[in-house]
C-alpha cells in the first residue's frame, strides 16, 4: 500500500501537440488516464506539478488536466529545470509518479535523475506515451532496472485507496470506471 500523503506527480509535455504524437497510446487514452490522475490527484490532496517542452505556440497543455502554471523547461529532463526541481524538494514527498509523452525522452530522463536523487518513481503506462513499442519498450525496461515501478493508473490508484465504502473509495471507483469509457 502506498501512503498518498508520501506520493507527487509529475506530468511532463502532456500538450495537445505532443500527445497527438504519441506512436504507443491513442491520445484519447493518455488525455482520459491523466485525466482520472488528476481527479485523484485532487480529492486525495496529492500536489502535482506540470512541465512542458518549449513549443511555438505556448505550453498548449491538455484540456483534462487542472490549471496551474506550467514548468517551461529548456532540454528534455524535469530534472535540469531548477525551479521545477526546487517545487519538487518543497512538497518533501518522497514518491514522485510520472507520465508524459514521450517515454523514451521526458519521462526516462527524469525518472533515472529522480531515482538517483533518493525518490522512489513510479511511471505510469496508461498516462505516457512513447515513439514505437520498441522504443518505449527499452525506456520502460531501463527506468525498472534502475529500481523504478512501471504500472498503471488503475493499479497506482488502488495501492493508495483500498476500501471503496468510503467517501474517498467511493469517488476514487468512479473515477477509475473513466478509464473504461
Amino acid at each position: 500500500m502506498i501512503d498518498p500523503r508520501t506520493v507527487q506527480i509529475v506530468f511532463a509535455d502532456l500538450q495537445d501537440s505532443i500527445v497527438a504524437l504519441s506512436g504507443t497510446n491513442g491520445p484519447e487514452t493518455i488525455r482520459r488516464s491523466a485525466g482520472v490522475l488528476s481527479t485523484i490527484a485532487q480529492r486525495l490532496d496529492i500536489p502535482f506539478t506540470m512541465s512542458v517542452a518549449p513549443r511555438p505556440d505556448g505550453p498548449d497543455v491538455i484540456a483534462e488536466l487542472p490549471e496551474t502554471a506550467p514548468f517551461v523547461r529548456g532540454g528534455p529532463c524535469c530534472w535540469d529545470d531548477l525551479a521545477w526541481r526546487a517545487a519538487i524538494a518543497a512538497e518533501d514527498r518522497k514518491t514522485l509518479v510520472i507520465c508524459g509523452v514521450t517515454s523514451e525522452i521526458v519521462v526516462l530522463h527524469t525518472a533515472l535523475d529522480a531515482l538517483a536523487a533518493g525518490y522512489a518513481v513510479f511511471v505510469l503506462v496508461d498516462a505516457s506515451g512513447g515513439m514505437s513499442e520498441r522504443t518505449e519498450r527499452a525506456a520502460l525496461s531501463q527506468i525498472e532496472a534502475a529500481g523504478g515501478t512501471v504500472t498503471s493508473v488503475a493499479s497506482f490508484v488502488t495501492s493508495m485507496v483500498r476500501d471503496f465504502t468510503t467517501p474517498v473509495g467511493r469517488d476514487a471507483i468512479v473515477a477509475l470506471h473513466g478509464l473504461m469509457a
